[in-house]
């Protein structure tokens, strides 16, 4: 088959690119063609992988978001694909991946109703309902029951539409750093003693991911505790914040960011705690991560792979709002 795949931007260390990724090796293992749609490619792209720059303007994102469509449609019009997968929402999808939470439904419960009123708003909820509306013929991925359930709510999506995705976890490679001995190699490179407690964030986008709240409990400690605790996040995002946070609370010197990271199992293996404080997540492919790993997890019930903490009896899973 010919696919074209769409998304606005493409980065290697989020977790809806991995996803993207991943999906796209397959699909390549098992002989189809991809074309790539965006607005901007960072990193590295599979071999057979064609990607094409589609341009946008506008000042907003929202508006550069609506160039991108319309560009992306008079490309995709003067070509013959058999199918179109989009892993952002937007009109004229055949198949959308769902791995972002419902906009209209965060929208609702985290602003208030002049926000609806505002050009971003409209433009992002009509490109959302072009794919969850009734009329929509657009099949969908889901990654969790909690957010499916949201979309249904809001739009009355047919229950046919939707076709659930398990998490895609790369079991063999995390297990493979697992081990005393690695343990040992990470902990000592992050300068960690014997009974120092190594507390671990994975995920870009800090302040969806809650990055405030881990900062805010770790400074809550018992001081005792609190000296032998630290807090490692690997991820790509606006962290001088965040350090004059942590610097303000006293804990700047127990607080490192550690960046975008592509061996992110050497340090599943090292820590004692995941942390998952997000504000609004569909998913959450870390939690899945940790607990292949047999590594506990404190995360928000807002997080679509919370779920999976439960059924383990693996961490706890507390209030997001």
């Amino acid at each position: 088959m010919n696919l074209a795949f769409c998304l606005f931007n493409y980065f290697p260390f989020g977790g809806l690119e991995r996803d993207f990724m991943a999906i796209s090796r397959e699909c390549l293992a098992r002989g189809h063609s991809i074309d790539v749609f965006t607005m901007k490619w960072d990193g590295d792209a599979h071999e057979g992988m064609k990607v094409i720059l589609i341009p946008a303007r506008g000042i907003s994102n929202h508006g550069k978001a609506v160039s991108f469509v319309k560009n992306l449609h008079n490309r995709l019009s003067q070509s013959n694909y058999d199918l179109i997968m989009g892993f952002n929402r937007m009109p004229g999808l055949d198949i959308y991946y769902g791995a972002d939470v419902c906009y209209i439904d965060r929208i609702r419960r985290q602003r208030g109703p002049l926000a609806r009123l505002t050009p971003r708003y409209q433009l992002f909820a009509a490109f959302e309902r072009a794919v969850f509306s009734p009329e929509s013929r657009t099949e969908i991925i889901y990654l969790s029951d909690q957010e499916k359930k949201i979309y249904r709510d809001c739009y009355s999506t047919p229950e046919e539409r939707f076709h659930y995705a398990p998490p895609g976890v790369d079991k063999q490679r995390i297990q493979s750093f697992l081990g005393s001995e690695n343990r040992l190699k990470i902990r000592n490179e992050l300068n960690l003693g014997e009974h120092d407690i190594f507390l671990l964030m994975i995920g870009s986008h800090f302040q969806t991911k809650g990055v405030d709240r881990s900062l805010l409990a770790l400074a809550s400690l018992p001081p005792d505790l609190r000296k032998s605790t630290f807090l490692f996040i690997i991820g790509k995002g606006d962290q001088k914040k965040y350090e004059k946070l942590a610097a303000q609370h006293g804990i700047g010197d127990h607080v490192t960011f550690l960046g975008g990271r592509d061996d992110v199992p050497r340090f599943l293996t090292g820590a004692d705690f995941i942390l998952q404080p997000s504000l609004f997540e569909s998913a959450g492919n870390v939690i899945v991560e940790a607990l292949v790993g047999g590594i506990p997890v404190l995360a928000t019930a807002t997080c679509g792979y919370a779920e999976h903490i439960i059924r383990a009896k693996a961490g706890m899973v507390i209030s997001g709002k």
